[in-house]
């Protein structure tokens, strides 16, 4: 399962439910991965980053 290297952010799983005569049914269920870019470090190394954390890096 993929990660952030810096925040250790991974994918959730999400459960929609649709209201069926006044009770929910829990109808599929689906992942959500963060949004993770390859980008190098200054020493030379690549890692894996959510855009989050990417932001993060380059305003320093």
């Amino acid at each position: 399962m993929p990660r952030c290297q810096i925040c250790g952010k991974k994918s959730i799983t999400i459960i929609t439910r649709k209201k069926l005569r006044g009770k929910f049914n829990p109808t599929s269920k689906k992942k959500q991965h963060p949004n993770l870019q390859w980008t190098t470090l200054p020493n030379g190394k690549r890692i894996r980053v959510c855009t989050q954390c990417l932001k993060k890096l380059y305003k320093t």
